[in-house]
């Protein structure tokens, strides 16, 4: 099979089990089978998040809480929470100060409130100091970008879905099932 060819077919493979949803054991399927996406291939910039639904218990948690996607400036000055304030203004926020606890904890139509809240919010949970590093990782038998978060015991692991697209599961500490997420380069 030609490059072109495969990564037509994982975009193609990528869209099916998004609108479909998907078991871990395919995302992993998936996942593994995608090339490795290299540290100086991925700091670019701002990347917009979306989940892949695997019905995680976090599923939908991160996304109706406002969540925007990660911003990779260099290999050591990562922001791995941008959210998006009602205004638009989108902002990275520090990972100390989101109750991750609660994911999988509190319903998701409770998270109304919050993501109308960020505006007010933004002032005590914004950032300007990065707060993860990228570091190429051997995951699952394959060195791939990592983004390892500064002061959380979580890695999330990034393989190439194309160009502009990666395929990235969190892994945490504590976390029994993997969270799989999205993230689309943004222009």
């Amino acid at each position: 099979m030609a490059i072109g060819e495969s990564v037509s077919s994982a975009t193609a493979r990528l869209a099916e089990l998004r609108s479909a949803g998907c078991t871990p054991e395919q995302a992993w399927q998936f996942f593994d089978g995608l090339p490795a996406a290299r540290v100086e291939e991925v700091t670019v910039g701002r990347w917009r998040g979306a989940e892949l639904d695997t019905d995680h218990p976090w599923k939908g948690m991160l996304v109706e809480s406002g969540w925007y996607g990660k911003q990779f400036d260099s290999a050591d000055a990562v922001q791995p929470l941008l959210f998006s304030a009602p205004d638009g203004q989108i902002f990275p926020v520090d990972p100390r100060r989101v109750p991750l606890f609660l994911a999988g904890k509190v319903p998701v139509a409770t998270l109304g409130p919050v993501r109308r809240s960020l505006g007010v919010l933004r002032l005590a949970l914004r950032t300007k100091t990065p707060r993860a590093r990228l570091r190429n990782l051997e995951f699952r038998g394959k060195s791939s970008a990592a983004m390892i978060y500064d002061d959380l015991p979580i890695i999330d692991i990034f393989r190439r879905v194309d160009e502009d697209t990666l395929l990235g599961v969190m892994d945490k500490r504590g976390l029994r099932d993997p969270y799989f997420f999205i993230l689309y380069r943004d222009r």
